[in-house]
This record gives C-alpha cells, structure tokens and sequence, in this order.
C-alpha cells in the first residue's frame, strides 16, 4: 500500500510539472503570437505604406514620429538611444563586474562571501522604479555641476545619467554570474601556476578568468539582453525624444521607453499609432533573442574540466 501511495505522488508531481511547464511554453507561445501578428498588422497599414515600402521605410528611414502628424517609420532613432544607454552601462559593469567577481572568487575570506552577496542580490531586488528617480533627481545633478565647471551642458534628460545607473543597476547581476564562471574553474590550474612562482594576483588574471572566459562571456552578453531591455530607468531619466545622436549629454529615447510613453496614452485599439508598439516591441524582441542566443552559445563553449 506504501508503494502504491508513493508511486501515485509520484505521478502526480510529474503531472504537476508537466502542466506547469506547458503552461509556461503556451504563455510564451501566446506573447510571441500576439507580438507578431500586431507588428504585421503595423507593416501592412496604408499609413505604412504597406509591404515591402513600410519595412524598406522601417530599416532606412531616420526619423521615428508614428504619432505625429507627418508619420517617420525609421527605427534607428530608437536604436540608438537603446545601444547607447546600453553601452554605458556595460562600460561600467563590465569592469566592475569582473573585479568583484575575482575578488568574492579568489580572495575573499568564506565569511566576507557569504555577507556580501546577499547586500548584492538586495541590489536586484530594488524597484527599477527607484533607480529611475535616483538617476533623475541625484545622478543628473551631479553631473550638471561637474560637466558645468568645464562649460559643458548637461541636459535635464540624457543617456549618461540612466546608463550610469543601469550600470550599477545590473552589476550584482552580471558580478554573480562571473563569480558563478570563476569558481567553476578547477583548484588543480590555480596550483599549477603557484607551482610555477605565480602570485595570486598574476594567477587570477593570467590563468582562472582566461578559463572561464566563455561563462564570462556569457555573462556580460546576458548583462547586454536586460541592459537592453530595461524600462523604468530609461522612460524616467534618458527622455522621450527619439533623437538619432550618440551624444550622452542629450536626450533620448530608447524602445522601450517609447512603448512605455505611448502605452500610458489614449489611443484607439489597433491604430496605427497603437500598432507602432508592436513593431518596436519586435525589434527589441528580435535583439534581445540575439544576445540570449549567443549567451547559451557562448555558455555551451565552457569547457569542461
């Protein structure tokens, strides 16, 4: 009777499993769906121009004004803002990230480990809402003052500000999964090389992180993906002008930031202004499932040992 107790808990947790895990698939199924037959539909509106005109207007044009009178369809205006917040931030996780990551990895103490990378995931679980108003109301201040002292205007809105931030933002994120990449790398290679006079610090940056350059990699590439698509802190501090520059000093708008500003409006439900969300939304859906493909690539090279 035990057995026969236990094997049917046993199909019921798979059962249980089972369902939840297509539920899942079905509700990504349903988004991609629905982002795609609305991105169509914005494609094939007459406002548009209608396949192929509205994808060659889509990809060539440099002024994106779906809402205004005179209706631009060209994406990189939105591009632009997106890789150069983007950018920003890697600037600053990159390094950041790859040192906290050496130092919890390599020479921190186990209990100075354990006590810091709880405060680094309190940082993720912070509102993005938050980081929004903090690059806002005290990051751009402060650098009005310092860019000010050299005669340098610094736009209320910019992309410095909020890329600084969402730099900062995401590096508990992108320090973990580096962390994760460097204790992966076996103690027999960090003995090999103290064996040969190595220093601790030469070890660690001459033989652990070129081991695990691929899971590091992997790492800065998915940092890029959320880096991208971020929300609140772009749609707060970076603007609402898709301007085409690669200035940080001015305003921009990002993808998302643009979804945002025109989901808040009153607008009829499938008009052409309403689909233009769609096909943003698409774009960015397009290049965040580039930079996850190659993340699992680049994590499917780690070596194994």
């Amino acid at each position: 009777m035990k057995i026969e107790h236990k094997k049917r808990i046993d199909f019921l947790f798979k059962a249980f499993l089972l369902t939840t895990g297509l539920i899942s698939i079905l509700v990504t199924v349903g988004i991609v769906w629905v982002l795609v037959e609305d991105a169509i539909r914005f494609f094939a509106h007459p406002e548009s121009g209608g396949f192929p005109k509205s994808v060659i207007r889509f990809l060539t044009e440099v002024h994106w004004t779906p809402t205004f009178e005179t209706k631009k369809i060209g994406i990189w205006p939105l591009l632009a803002g997106t890789f150069l917040i983007a950018f920003i931030a890697m600037a600053i996780s990159i390094p950041l990230g790859l040192l906290i990551a050496v130092y919890l990895s390599e020479f921190a103490p186990h209990s100075v480990r354990e006590s810091v990378k709880p405060w680094l995931d309190f940082l993720e679980a912070v509102p993005t809402v938050v980081y929004g108003y903090f690059a806002l109301l005290a990051v751009t201040p402060i650098l009005q003052k310092i860019f000010g002292y050299f005669g340098v205007t610094v736009e209320g809105m910019n992309a410095l500000s909020p890329g600084i931030v969402l730099g900062i933002m995401i590096l508990p994120f992108t320090a973990s999964m580096v962390e994760d990449a460097l204790r992966g790398v076996p103690q027999y290679l960090r003995e090999a090389s103290y064996s040969l006079g190595a220093s601790k610090l030469r070890t660690a940056f001459s033989v652990v992180v070129p081991s695990a350059r691929s899971g590091i990699i992997a790492a800065y590439l998915l940092g890029t993906s959320r880096a991208v698509g971020e929300t609140m802190v772009v749609a707060i501090a970076a603007g609402m002008y898709p301007n085409l520059t690669l200035n940080p000093l001015e305003p921009v708008q990002t993808i998302t930031g643009y979804i945002v500003q025109v989901a808040l409006g009153d607008l009829p439900y499938l008009s052409f202004e309403y689909l233009s969300i769609f096909a943003a939304g698409f774009a960015l859906f397009l290049i965040t499932l580039f930079f996850n493909v190659l993340a699992v690539y680049f994590k499917s090279k780690v070596e194994r040992y």
